[in-house]
């Protein structure tokens, strides 16, 4: 038996950060070896958003890969690919465009929080309601088995398998319905405490240099409730606690116990959690900078994955024409 094959991808609307290394690139490095990975940039979903501003969407394309590579993602095991350079993610899109009712979309739960979050941009388009028919074709063109999600994800992967069943019964396919790969995925607050976002500016960037790191972390927001440096801390409640668990695993229960009996001091704690920090991403920068310096190999190898990823798309909608049209 072959191996499972996985799609997931990233929007390039900015600078990768923490969140998208615990969330989603040390998953990836991990899937890698067990599954046939494909890694998908997703710009047109970015430019759904976006193209107000899409002057910055390219730089953050080659920006955004250096982080996958430098993180560990590796093109000799995962197929890494632009999402525009394989036209048949819209032809699929089409597709299931024709067959999704207009209430299924309405009723998406992430289309109502952007359109809340999103109230200074001009996103109530055709193409920003209809992302998840375009999300169910990035998966199928494919014929994915496997999308690796968050439990809070779920509803949306299920959107995409309703999409496949109206698409197998009027039309007489046989696309596989994705089935979610369930990731326990560390969830970090920003460093305000708030939701992680850039635009929030709370966020430590994979890219930032050790000198703004340090300063971030010196002004986390720490536990409200300990007023002086001999109270007892209440680590469940205090974010700089949080980073400890993801990032200082070996430590945190020693942490967490000298907080509680007023052994360790907040300032204290904040330089351990950016001495790790530090430590954590400095291999990363160092792949960054190779990376950097060779903008010719990362444009290979891209234009090397949206090869392979054509050559499995093209077979698929291939497929599918045949069944619908009778031809190629």
């Amino acid at each position: 038996m072959g191996k499972k094959r996985v799609l997931s991808g990233m929007r390039p609307t900015g600078p990768l950060h923490l969140g998208h290394l615990v969330g989603a690139l040390s998953n990836w490095v991990d899937l890698q070896d067990s599954y046939e990975c494909l890694f998908m940039v997703a710009d047109w979903h970015a430019l759904m958003s976006e193209y107000e501003n899409y002057e910055k969407l390219r730089d953050y394309i080659y920006d955004n890969v250096i982080d996958w590579l430098a993180c560990g993602v590796d093109p000799e095991k995962a197929v890494i690919f632009l999402q525009s350079e394989v036209k048949e993610h819209l032809d699929m899109y089409m597709l299931f465009s024709i067959l999704t009712p207009l209430g299924w979309l309405e009723r998406c739960p992430t289309y109502k929080e952007q359109l809340q979050n999103l109230k200074t941009r001009n996103i109530q388009t055709h193409a920003f309601i209809g992302y998840p028919v375009l999300q169910a074709a990035d998966i199928l063109i494919y014929e994915a088995e496997v999308v690796p999600v968050g439990e809070d994800q779920i509803p949306h992967l299920e959107l995409a398998r309703e999409i496949v069943r109206r698409a197998n019964y009027h039309f007489g396919l046989n696309l596989p319905e994705p089935q979610p790969l369930l990731t326990q995925v560390p969830r970090l607050p920003g460093l305000d405490g708030r939701k992680m976002s850039k635009s929030y500016g709370n966020v430590i960037n994979l890219s930032e240099e050790e000198g703004a790191i340090r300063k971030k972390v010196s002004k986390m927001i720490t536990d409200p409730e300990r007023i002086k440096r001999s109270d007892p801390g209440h680590p469940e409640i205090c974010s700089v606690y949080l980073y400890h668990k993801v990032f200082s695993q070996d430590e945190v229960k020693n942490i967490e116990s000298a907080c509680r009996a007023a052994q360790i001091g907040c300032v204290e704690c904040k330089r351990r959690l950016a001495d790790r920090i530090v430590e954590r991403l400095a291999p990363i920068k160092d792949r960054r900078r190779y990376y950097l310096g060779h903008m010719d190999d990362v444009q290979a190898i891209l234009e090397s994955g949206a090869r392979r990823a054509r050559e499995i798309a093209s077979s698929v909608w291939a497929k599918v024409r045949r069944q619908i049209w009778g031809e190629d």
